[in-house]
């Protein structure tokens, strides 16, 4: 399910009098069937976005489409309808405690007065899905972070939804349980053929799920572009601070400064003596203050810090352009 958003916004009343802007004026086209992120600091407007896009709240201005039929506007039953078709995923699982995972995934069906061999069948399917087969008759409290997020997602999952919302959905998981779980939405969404919008404020989560970003600031869009593009090219200055803050797990910085110059490699070019030909080539200096190599969607993208002075420096960046290699300067 396609989504598109044209410039929405949202406004909230301080206890000050003053006024919050917290979306202003996003416009967006969400591609069916693929993972969708939107990355932001907190207080960039996220979670009211996407409060917005999955109904539950209606912008001051702006509409929201779905498949090309305008929902924002729908009487109150009709909305009620639609909702019934986005699952919605939290930080905090959001399970009820008084319910096994069963039960919890169960609920949804319930509250559409799906019949009971129904529910049973396809609470058991479900389970299998998210890797909980035999586990239907668990006590909430007796499950892992991990696995409480895998009932909250088997629940989001009940009604045949077009489109899964996560609303930080990670944040409160360790680093290994948040790759597993991440596999399981990007399998699911193959298997399902799902469109998913992912909030987080994690790049790292961006980087291992999403194929498409964009990238929020003070409620606006600053950046939108695929992942490969917004990792190897960022443009804007909140993009290359949470780049900056973003370290690979083979990434080492040996040095408190940070270099007057960003290196950015794509593909096979991380595996080139690119540096080394500089070197030779125009007499420079270079003295390499941290790197690392990560992959983005499945293909590598390598950074290097480093000072670059002495020889010929102007024609020396120009060769690393030429080469391919992104040349920013900090």
């Amino acid at each position: 399910m396609s989504i598109i958003l044209k410039d929405l916004k949202k406004e909230y009343r301080l206890a000050d009098g003053g006024v919050s802007r917290a979306v202003n004026g996003i416009s967006l086209e969400i591609p069916s069937n693929t993972i969708y992120g939107i990355i932001g600091k907190s207080g960039a407007g996220k979670s009211t976005l996407v409060r917005l896009i999955s109904l539950l709240e209606k912008p001051d201005s702006g509409e929201v489409y779905y498949d090309g039929e305008r929902v924002d506007n729908l009487s109150k039953y009709d909305l009620m309808e639609r909702r019934r078709h986005a699952g919605m995923i939290f930080q905090n699982f959001n399970l009820f405690s008084s319910r096994t995972a069963g039960q919890n995934i169960a609920y949804p069906l319930e509250i559409c007065k799906t019949p009971k061999d129904k529910i049973k069948s396809r609470v058991e399917e479900l389970l299998e899905l998210v890797g909980l087969a035999g586990r239907g008759d668990a006590k909430i409290s007796s499950l892992s972070g991990g696995q409480k997020q895998r009932v909250a997602i088997a629940r989001a999952l009940a009604n045949y939804p077009g489109i899964l919302f996560c609303d930080e959905a990670t944040s409160a998981l360790d680093p290994q349980t948040t790759r597993a779980i991440l596999e399981l939405i990007r399998d699911i969404q193959k298997k399902m053929n799902l469109t998913v919008v992912m909030i987080t404020h994690q790049m790292e989560v961006a980087r291992d799920a999403c194929s498409l970003v964009s990238v929020l600031d003070d409620g606006r869009v600053v950046e939108e572009g695929s992942v490969s593009d917004i990792f190897t090219r960022p443009k804007a200055a909140i993009t290359k601070e949470f780049m900056a803050n973003l370290r690979a797990a083979n990434y080492v910085q040996w040095s408190d400064k940070k270099g007057c110059y960003v290196l950015r490699f794509e593909g096979p070019k991380t595996d080139e003596p690119i540096v080394n030909e500089l070197i030779k080539k125009f007499d420079v200096e270079v003295n390499i203050r941290g790197g690392g190599i990560q992959d983005v969607q499945s293909k590598k993208v390598g950074v290097l810090r480093a000072d670059i002075s002495g020889g010929d420096l102007q024609k020396a960046v120009a060769f690393l352009k030429e080469r391919g290699v992104i040349v920013e300067e900090e």
